[in-house]
């Protein structure tokens, strides 16, 4: 079964590259109308655009910082004003730092922006989105998060806290939401083949030792976990919420 999301409207964070571009493309060949934020990365936002041809009749790239309210605004702003509604959010943005952090040397300055970005920028693109989907009586909210914010990382503790946090932000919404029909999920990756993987892909040490904690023997590449994002908007998953859906090749096994 092809999974068709004609007439449907989606807002994807972060969809210049990675993950996001995967889904923004995706979405596109769906059917979807579809509306994605990116920083700084403007050139690779116009070839997701470009990329997406005539399958994405509807695709806008807005630059938008959504660790602030005003970004997420204007955002979720542009998708309703450009296409009326809004019924898909991929919250996908996110931030990862190879270096080592171990807590005794962590400055306040990279916990902040860790969260600002991990967690808050999930907080600020569903608080702009929510009261579009209530109006709607239907809705479709998916946080990509991390097997970090399942087990923890070491020296990379606020990236797994803020990773971690967001899982229990979507297990408190899908019971506070469902009552409005907005079902909300959660994808967890492990290790993907994207630019915020490259400093360890490229690093032949760090790269194997990677490796060898994946039963399947290899990073995903990013498409692998977009498709599961896809599923989890579609109508294959209309009675899933709450549910944290992982992809990491059995790197981290979890009930």
């Amino acid at each position: 079964m092809e999974i068709k999301l004609d007439n449907q409207v989606a807002v994807v964070t972060g969809g210049s590259r990675g993950i996001g571009a995967a889904a923004v493309r995706l979405f596109a060949r769906a059917g979807a109308q579809v509306v994605f934020s990116y920083r700084r990365a403007a050139r690779q936002a116009q070839e997701v655009v470009r990329e997406c041809g005539p399958s994405g009749r509807e695709v806008a790239a807005v630059r938008a910082d959504v660790s602030r309210m005003a970004g997420a605004r204007a955002l979720v702003n542009t998708a309703v004003e450009r296409f009326g509604r809004l019924d898909i959010l991929v919250a996908n943005a996110g931030i990862w730092n190879a270096e080592p952090a171990p807590i005794e040397k962590m400055t306040e300055k990279q916990w902040d922006q860790m969260l600002a970005v991990n967690l808050k920028g999930v907080y600020t693109v569903t608080r702009c989105a929510v009261p579009v989907m209530i109006r709607q009586k239907s809705g479709r909210i998916i946080v990509v998060s991390s097997t970090a914010g399942q087990r923890g990382e070491a020296f990379h503790t606020h990236y797994g806290a803020s990773k971690g946090g967001v899982i229990s932000l979507v297990k408190g919404l899908s019971t506070e939401l469902a009552p409005h029909h907005i079902l909300v999920n959660c994808v967890a990756p492990g290790w993907v083949s994207t630019d915020m993987a490259e400093p360890v892909v490229n690093d032949r040490r760090e790269f194997q030792k990677a490796v060898k904690t994946i039963p399947l023997g290899r990073f995903a590449r990013a498409e692998e976990i977009a498709m599961p994002i896809l599923f989890l908007a579609s109508e294959m998953a209309s009675y899933m919420t709450g549910e944290v859906v992982n992809v990491n090749g059995g790197n981290v096994l979890c009930g």
